[in-house]
């Protein structure tokens, strides 16, 4: 019994790993990249503008709560190393901290949008190609469902997300201080959303945004 889940596992990981990583990778580069364009080359400098997955690692986010999900039979979801942004060195932090946030969640809307065509093209040779559409099949269903969870969960207006930090740079400066003080307890509130399942208005949501681009789950 153990075997043949440990199988299911290894399996899955041969097909997700690349679709997973460069969701995660890409989504904390355009952070970067748009921070950059900005002022703020911290990540620059820092070596972190590179698609190299080894450098937005994060061994809980990116290795250990993903295996334990698939382990535990739950959806897949994960996260890499922030990218870091100096707010005080960009042009006007307060109004450019919203396109530096909302960059990550774009990413992973034309990521999703990448691997839908990808399935498309793999659905029309897979009479051809045979085992090797079904495996680009598989890869770009779950590189559009993976980024499309990504996109969806970071956009949830709770800091230190990026929908925090974009409602941050839309709110009146009396507000956005009480987001702040919001922000040291954000990752509790999230872990407590993914422990007790209520998250699962946003996983729903994914698939129907998913089997919008065409691609069944």
């Amino acid at each position: 019994m153990f075997g043949a889940r440990l199988a299911e596992v290894i399996q899955f990981i041969a097909v997700a790993a690349i679709p997973m990583l460069f969701a995660i990778t890409v989504h904390e580069v355009a952070h970067g990249w748009v921070a950059r364009l900005f002022g703020d080359r911290t990540a620059e400098l820092l070596g972190r503008l590179t698609l190299n997955p080894v450098k937005h690692i994060d061994p809980v986010g990116t290795v250990i709560v993903p295996i334990a999900m698939m382990v535990l039979g739950g959806f897949i979801f994960g996260w890499a190393k922030p990218v870091p942004v100096n707010a005080g060195n960009l042009r006007n932090p307060k109004r450019d901290m919203v396109p530096v946030a909302i960059a990550g969640p774009g990413a992973n809307l034309l990521m999703a949008l990448g691997w839908a065509l990808i399935y498309k093209l793999a659905a029309t040779t897979s009479a051809a190609l045979g085992d090797v559409a079904q495996f680009f099949l598989q890869m770009a269903r779950i590189g559009v469902f993976f980024n499309v969870l990504l996109m969806i969960f970071n956009l949830l207006p709770i800091p230190p997300l990026d929908g925090g930090r974009v409602l941050r740079g839309l709110v009146p400066e009396s507000f956005g201080r009480q987001l702040d003080a919001l922000e040291r307890y954000g990752l509790i509130i999230v872990v407590g959303l993914l422990v007790f399942g209520l998250l699962s208005p946003v996983i729903r949501f994914a698939l129907r945004l998913t089997a919008f681009l065409g691609v069944p789950t």
